[in-house]
């Protein structure tokens, strides 16, 4: 009897630290996470990064300042049609050269890489559990990595690679249900920066002679609270996402506004476009995927709904599903 005692109190001595280390583990990558997306705004640095999805590959080249007055960033891309994008805070100029003319638009601030992590992880550890995977190299830098496991089939799994020294997310991989990889964007190159030089980067570099036209601006709306719009509300949504924008949009070519809901839950992000069918215009309906995201149409009472975002196919359809429309 004594000695099953002992072989009972040395399990738990055992036990109960791997137990607590295992939790302190984990913070500890939440932690990292959290620096990366730290790091991401606040570190000056320059380097290029490829996008692969599928079959589609794409070079940017990014350079990014965060100077005493602000945060500023400049993306040019490196394949295919010509386009630069200038940011300044939350501020976002798009270049786009057509024919002998370029296009400049003005948006909201968009997402990129390398600041894809948000800025506290509260909301992912509702739908993703994190696990640590050991190191690997990424452009020529040691890097740690951690992945982010879904707790249900409504969202991909994903990996991140951040780097050891400076806390600067490296490497994202996007994972379907089956853990096969379906995007990644990764730095080839980088190199960090003085914040001190000046500022005669910041600046499109389009070719002389051909004039500037400015696109018209959107018309924006941010309403908090309850998910509704006129003649349609959203009753409940697919677990862990909430809405977090929303915005209405004048097209050229349409009578009627088209309003785009956005939700998230802090890692994967789907757009909800809802608008009132044009007359004698064709519905469209059905499933598209093209690489990591799936487009999800769909018309209901005299309204059209798109669902587009990078989630399994079930969650596109919940949220279509979700829309009730007033009688």
């Amino acid at each position: 009897m004594m000695r099953q005692a002992v072989r009972y109190f040395s399990v738990l001595l055992i036990v109960f630290p791997l137990s607590a280390h295992s939790a302190s583990g984990d913070d500890e990558l939440w932690t990292m996470l959290e620096k990366a997306a730290q790091a991401a705004h606040k570190l000056s640095y320059k380097g290029i990064f490829v996008y692969q999805s599928g079959s589609t590959v794409n070079s940017m080249q990014i350079t990014h300042m965060n100077y005493a007055q602000g945060e500023y960033a400049r993306l040019v891309s490196l394949d295919g049609q010509p386009r630069e994008v200038l940011r300044q805070g939350n501020d976002v100029v798009i270049y786009s050269p057509r024919n002998e003319k370029v296009l400049v638009e003005r948006r909201r601030i968009q997402v990129s890489f390398p600041a894809v992590l948000p800025g506290l992880t509260n909301t992912l550890k509702m739908s993703y559990q994190v696990r640590g995977l050991g190191f690997e190299r990424v452009g020529g830098r040691e890097a740690a990595i951690v992945s982010l496991e879904p707790k249900d089939q409504l969202r991909y799994g994903y990996r991140f690679y951040v780097d050891k020294e400076y806390g600067l997310l490296l490497k994202s991989v996007m994972l379907n249900e089956r853990g096969q990889l379906m995007e990644q964007v990764a730095f080839s190159q980088l190199v960090l920066l003085n914040a001190s030089q000046k500022m005669d980067w910041f600046r499109p570099e389009m070719a002389r002679g051909k004039s500037y036209v400015m696109q018209p601006e959107e018309t924006v709306t941010a309403e908090p609270g309850e998910v509704e719009g006129d003649g349609w509300t959203i009753a409940e949504l697919p677990a862990g996402f909430r809405k977090v924008d929303q915005i209405t949009r004048l097209m050229p070519g349409k009578t009627s506004p088209v309003q785009q809901l956005v939700f998230s839950d802090g890692m994967a992000s789907v757009s909800l476009f809802i608008e009132p069918l044009e007359k004698n215009a064709e519905p469209k309906q059905g499933l598209a995927t093209q690489g990591g995201t799936n487009v999800y149409a769909v018309a209901t009472d005299g309204y059209q709904q798109i669902v587009v975002g990078e989630v399994p196919e079930a969650t596109v359809r919940l949220i279509a599903g979700a829309v009730t429309f007033k009688k």
